[in-house]
């Protein structure tokens, strides 16, 4: 049989170590036993310096404080909040208490929280008060009306008749609201229930629901469990050479699995302290930060890493103590990677691949990686995990033919919360994943990354992936970034269109573009329409959103509704 593997495109990660079958509530206590005093979370913005014994101690204080309120075992309770101390506070209650944490994207608005809110009848909102354009509370009590008459957890509502708690991050008395700061005060009436709710508590218990982007139709949650993505986590974190002594600087959101999967339970597992250096993405603070911290890793996607290399007062900043992180969440280019390694220092960087579906990575390099592979690849299948690329009838492709890749193990979410029929659509009676990536795995069991079976552009019957494109364009000296999409075309049937982000100060032509790839690339991959744009259309988490670039150029060029069918 693995004679057989070695020549298909199908890949099992190591039986070792061990998984963790613990929850995320004794995860955190085994941390604070073991590190009690060593640092767990430090926000500058906020002055939080906490030892892992008191993340632990208020952690405990908020859980029983959350029971008070009513709240049981399995009740959603939604965190709508950019990156603070609350957060993740709010993450080891609920796990500790048994309840669902809902995490909402800070860049919703109205109807985006009250869809999350009903779809998965949320029971309990943490939220900020407001911050920068967005007002949390002022937008909720734009969706339930009866808010400000409400008694604190009591409210009743039709537009949202599971919601009762209303908590709020800061600021002054708001009626209808509790303060966060009242609720992690605690109960101690409620200490030996909660001990009582930890022991009964099961690892593969549903404990968080994270929403799809939605890019494609409504968003869809899905449901994860302790034994996903505290494993995860673990295993992410020791790919990369995580230790006790080290401090992760986290600038990507919370509420995505990058932030509460692969730093925050990374960090619990392994005993390094988080650092968040902002309330979301900022460049600046986050070289300040690293500085300031004596921060050894550092998580971003790509565009993120961009920002800070790009940074006009890069050079000022002593950046030595980093040593480690991680770049995911979208395909990473060989040219940045490079760039990290060599002007951040960070000698152990790992690429890591996944989905939010699969808790999220399946696929990550290692520290025993050659630097060659470590820049090139996404690294080999994780622990405890299988992974096979397929053809479009479904049979695993030979190695280094491209193909669907779909993942298998403990990874894989249960579901998508009360949503049979879209997980069908995903998830198979064998326990793939259908990721819709579109991959390659080689001789050597490495992965790459092609691009997205909707992103694929069909040019006059070729199959062409942006994917490849983009890596080549990198190449040019005075790109900073470029996103490559497929247009109609009356000819071709699509075309390529290449939206390029110079480095700062750099000028260049469509024709120098055009002429950096003659004789380098086929005719065919040189993009026919080239634009040169100071930003690309974002989510939150810093991916690019492909689809808007499309519409964009669909605009612009003048086609019809019928020509892009």
């Amino acid at each position: 049989m693995n004679a057989i593997l070695e020549r298909l495109s199908q890949v099992r990660g190591a039986d070792e170590p061990p998984l963790l079958e613990i929850t995320i509530g004794e995860a955190l206590r085994r941390a604070a036993e073991r590190w009690p005093d060593q640092p767990a979370l430090i926000v500058p913005f906020q002055d939080v310096r906490w030892s892992w014994s008191e993340l632990a101690r208020r952690s405990d204080a908020l859980a029983t404080g959350l029971l008070a309120l009513g709240l049981r075992p399995g009740d959603r309770i939604g965190v709508w909040s950019p990156n603070c101390a609350e957060w993740t506070l709010t993450q080891f209650a609920a796990a500790r208490a048994g309840l669902i944490l809902v995490t909402i994207n800070p860049a919703y608005r109205r109807a985006e929280v009250a869809y999350t809110l009903a779809k998965v009848g949320v029971r309990a909102l943490v939220a900020a008060e407001r911050f920068k354009s967005s007002d949390y509370v002022g937008m909720m009590e734009d969706v339930v009306p009866q808010i400000s008459h409400s008694a604190p957890g009591a409210l009743a509502s039709p537009e949202l008749p599971d919601l009762r708690t209303l908590i709020k991050i800061g600021g002054e008395p708001r009626s209808g609201w509790l303060a966060f700061d009242e609720v992690a005060a605690g109960d101690a009436n409620q200490a030996g229930r909660l001990d009582e709710i930890s022991a009964r508590l099961d690892a593969r218990q549903a404990i968080n629901i994270q929403f799809t982007s939605g890019t494609t139709g409504s968003p869809k949650g899905a449901t994860l469990t302790h034994r996903n993505i505290l494993n995860n986590g673990y295993f992410v974190g020791r790919a990369q050479g995580l230790r006790e002594d080290d401090r992760l600087c986290v600038p990507v959101p919370l509420y995505h699995c990058f932030g509460m999967v692969m730093a925050t339970l990374a960090c619990v597992t392994h005993g390094a302290a988080m650092i968040y250096p902002a309330p979301v993405f900022d460049p600046v603070a986050t070289l300040r930060t690293i500085e300031a911290e004596g921060a050894s890793g550092l998580y971003g996607v790509p565009t993120m890493f961009i920002a800070v290399l790009d940074c006009p007062d890069f050079d000022t900043h002593d950046l030595s103590s980093l040593r480690t992180g991680c770049m995911a969440g979208a395909p990473c280019p060989v040219e940045l990677m490079k760039a990290v390694v060599e002007r951040l220092h960070m000698k152990d960087v790992t690429i890591a691949y996944g989905m939010t579906e699969t808790s999220p990575v399946s696929f990550q390099t290692s520290l025993d990686d050659p630097i060659e592979r470590r820049v090139s690849s996404i690294g080999r299948v994780q622990p405890h995990l299988e992974v096979k690329i397929i053809d479009a009838e479904g049979r695993t492709t030979p190695r280094g033919v491209p193909g669907e890749v779909c993942t298998r193990g403990y990874s894989v979410m249960p579901g998508y919360w009360n949503d049979p029929e879209k997980t069908s659509e995903c998830l198979d009676a064998d326990g793939w994943m259908h990721t819709g990536d579109i991959g390659v795995i080689d001789e050597a069991g490495y992965g790459n990354i092609v691009g997205r079976i909707k992103d694929m552009v069909i040019r006059g019957g070729e199959n062409l992936f942006p994917r490849e494109i983009e890596e080549f364009l990198h190449r040019h000296p005075k790109v900073a970034d470029v996103q490559v999409v497929g247009v109609p075309d009356p000819r071709f049937g699509e075309e390529l269109c290449a939206w390029i982000r110079l480095h700062p100060h750099a000028d260049a032509s469509e024709a120098e573009i055009r002429a950096f790839c003659e004789g380098q690339i086929a005719h065919h991959k040189i993009p026919r329409h080239i634009r040169f744009v100071d930003e690309f259309p974002m989510t939150v988490t810093g991916k690019v959103q492909k689809f808007l670039i499309r519409k964009a150029m669909i605009e612009e060029l003048g086609l019809s509704v019928e020509s892009t069918a």
